[in-house]
């Protein structure tokens, strides 16, 4: 797990130095730099395969020059592929695997890779430079590109300079999801390779193009038993969990109260010699707390469990840990407990797996039962759901109108499912959509509903919130994580499967539970789940309300484009009464002061 650099732009050593050491959590055990030409490449290093200084990067093979970030899970059979073809090996690291394979198949090497990665390989012959995200968007990359000028980095803090300009489509992208979806970032001329795509910049040309390699696609649900279904799950999580285990540093693995953790540390604990070690965070409202079920699955599977109760002190001493780390807005405040898990994990060991990617592909969250809910509620005709919408108002009934008259106003199942991660309740003055198009692809790839929110589950959040969160607050203490249920096959493989086998009659991971209750008693792991969340609503009327209130003062809402300040203010008011719940939209726009305070704008 590193960081990666590389652009045309004819910066010194010193300065291109000087932006990786601004990220330098992400690779503190080598900095590498090199210069060819006009190209300049650096690289942050955490050193997991192949320790030794051999494998740092810059890597060169012949008339290639690489920077990467991420882990290739499948790099021995592809080393074993290439050796056959005659090519030599001196390391021992899959940085070296890819080199030899973009040699022998160019822009082809990406579909023959299973893992997590970013990187870019600059060709001195054909002055050339060609780069490559992974499929779920697991390992950032951000870039900036004009008049055949590049810039590449794993984060967004080096590109930022004294010139650069906040986008204001982004902005309205940020305060309805909380994020910025890709290929989107917050500033103008900076931008994401989006998932599952490759990058070519011909520099003599002048020219960038893009190519998608990996997508969801259309689906033909299988008509495989359920057993057989199960059977071969099973054997998918086991081998993507073993496949993740290859490490020259200590392992080990998030254990929450969850099916999809407990599965994953089930399974390592079973492959592994010794006894594997686990980590949990606990927190002192028993209303957010997961510890005792986690120390149970501990117990079950025999596992070293280290367990850390956390206070609201503790979590918001993170806090400027999340500004400095995120380097965009990010309104996500499970990125809070998930970096205090981080931090106290790196104590033990380098390298954890986690059951992130579970809830997408089997149907774990609750708005799935709330889509099933609306479908109910939209066998009214769309023309009366919409005209009761006018006389529905906070004081006739004491609640939320905006969120329940959006929700009246909502067409069909997938109009729902884009609310869901948009937000019902905008607080944009005008409602921006078009950068939704990117997106659209959901409505076409299932016939099943609940199939179509998971795929818009799985392209929009899973990239732009989950893999952030994880990837910047597992970086910011140098930690990797790994994460099996994101393995493409496992996806592929769910999708094709039946609805009911994963969602039955509100049961939700069914074919999950079924695998799980062969390592551990189903009276155990069924339990209420409490997902991974703090208690802001509380922190921000009591512990954070000062701070709330100097931060979000109309000097700061007055600035922020295309935001409706009078109805955000309303907002505040009424959350800070008591009356009602806010907690989200509060939240993005206390992140986004913080952020505009710590990148001067």
């Amino acid at each position: 797990m590193c960081g990666i650099y590389i652009t045309n732009i004819p910066f010194q050593k010193d300065v291109v130095v000087d932006k990786l050491k601004s990220i330098e959590f992400r690779g503190p055990d080598n900095l590498g730099y090199e210069k060819i030409g006009l190209i300049s490449l650096g690289h942050l290093r955490l050193s997991i395969l192949d320790l030794d200084q051999r494998s740092n990067q810059p890597m060169i093979f012949e008339n290639l020059h690489i920077v990467f970030n991420g882990e290739i899970y499948n790099y021995l059979e592809i080393k074993e592929e290439l050796t056959a073809l005659g090519y030599e090996f001196h390391t021992k690291s899959d940085t070296e695997v890819l080199l030899c394979g973009y040699k022998e198949w160019g822009a082809q090497l990406a579909s023959k890779l299973n893992g997590m990665f970013a990187f870019a390989i600059y060709d001195v012959i054909f002055n050339k430079v060609f780069c490559a995200r992974d499929r779920t968007g697991v390992k950032p990359f951000f870039y900036f590109w004009k008049a055949g000028q590049f810039e590449i980095c794993s984060q967004l803090r080096p590109l930022i300079h004294s010139k650069s300009k906040i986008s204001e489509e982004a902005v309205s992208m940020y305060l309805d999801c909380g994020y910025v979806p890709s290929p989107y970032s917050i500033l103008d001329d900076v931008y994401k390779l989006p998932p599952g795509n490759t990058m070519m910049i011909d520099l003599n040309h002048q020219t960038m193009i893009l190519s998608e390699y990996w997508n969801l696609k259309p689906i033909k649900t299988s008509d495989i038993s359920y057993e057989e279904a199960k059977f071969q799950l099973h054997e998918l999580i086991i081998d993507a969990v073993k496949i993740r285990l290859q490490s020259d540093v200590p392992i080990g693995a998030f254990l929450s109260g969850g099916i999809d953790s407990a599965l994953v540390s089930s399974i390592a604990a079973k492959l592994s010699k010794e006894p594997i070690n686990t980590f949990t965070i606990g927190f002192e409202d028993p209303l957010f707390d997961e510890s005792k079920v986690a120390a149970q699955f501990g117990t079950f599977i025999g596992s070293n469990h280290t367990e850390t109760i956390c206070g609201p002190n503790d979590a918001l001493a993170m806090l400027p840990m999340l500004i400095k780390v995120y380097d965009e807005p990010f309104a996500d405040s499970s990125a809070l407990p998930s970096l205090l898990l981080n931090s106290i994990t790196k104590k033990y060991v380098t390298v954890a797996l986690s059951g992130d990617g579970g809830d997408e592909s089997f149907l774990g969250y609750n708005h799935f039962d709330y889509l099933k809910r609306f479908e109910r509620i939209s066998k009214v005709p769309y023309f009366l759901r919409k005209f009761c919408s006018l006389f529905y108002n906070e004081k006739l009934f004491k609640f939320r109108a905006d969120g329940i008259n959006s929700l009246l106003k909502t067409k069909d199942s997938d109009d729902y499912s884009k609310g869901i991660f948009t937000s019902f309740d905008s607080i944009q003055l005008k409602k921006q959509n078009s950068w939704f198009d990117f997106y659209k692809g959901y409505k076409k790839w299932s016939t099943n509903s609940i199939q179509r929110m998971a795929d818009l589950n799985i392209k929009l959040w899973l990239e732009n919130d989950s893999n952030v969160k994880v990837d910047r607050a597992s970086m910011a203490f140098s930690v990797e994580v790994r994460s099996p249920f994101l393995d493409y096959r496992i996806i592929e493989f769910a999708r094709t499967l039946p609805v009911t086998y994963r969602y039955d009659k509100g049961l939700k991971k069914k074919i999950l539970r079924d695998i799980l209750s062969e390592y551990i008693p189903e009276e155990v792991f069924n339990q209420s789940k409490r997902g991974f969340a703090v208690p802001l609503n509380k922190w921000i009327r009591e512990d954070l309300n000062q701070v709330i209130v100097e931060e979000l003062s109309d000097e700061f809402l007055n600035k922020i484009p295309n935001l409706d300040v009078l109805k955000f203010k309303k907002q505040l008011k009424l959350h800070l009464q008591g009356k009602t719940d806010y907690t989200f939209n509060i939240w993005k726009l206390f992140v986004l002061a913080k952020w505009y305070k710590e990148f001067d704008f």
